[in-house]
């Protein structure tokens, strides 16, 4: 094996953990602190597996809007700084809510609009 094939293995870290009554799992600290798990984690069913990631935020996205924004009505120094933090915690539940709505409007259980009707052109 070449030494960029080496390079390319990844190490796998086993480690076998109890599950709770309550069907809750501690997850090792050094799992912990080697992915950087904060305050949440992101869990997925993949085939037959439980895969379980870090929350990473994607701080940022929408950072320059929100201050072109805020500046824009004429926010500056320490209130600025207060309306940016509050604006960027409303992006999640905003996003979330999208897709609550969006799910609803594919079962068929919320009015939805087309293509056509957000960007069609009507001359009547």
């Amino acid at each position: 094996m070449s030494q960029k094939d080496q390079n390319t293995v990844k190490t796998i870290i086993k480690k076998r953990i109890s599950v709770s009554k309550k069907r809750q799992i501690t997850i090792p600290i050094e799992f912990f602190k080697s992915i950087g798990i904060d305050k949440e984690v992101d869990c997925y069913m993949q085939k037959n597996s439980i895969v379980i990631r870090p929350v990473h935020e994607n701080i940022g996205e929408f950072d320059e809007q929100i201050l072109a924004d805020l500046i824009s009505q004429g926010f500056s120094g320490q209130e600025l700084f207060t309306r940016f933090k509050q604006a960027r915690q409303n992006i999640r539940p905003a996003i979330e809510s999208l897709l609550k709505e969006a799910h609803l409007a594919a079962e068929g259980k919320a009015s939805f609009a087309t293509y056509e009707d957000v960007f069609s052109s009507k001359d009547n």
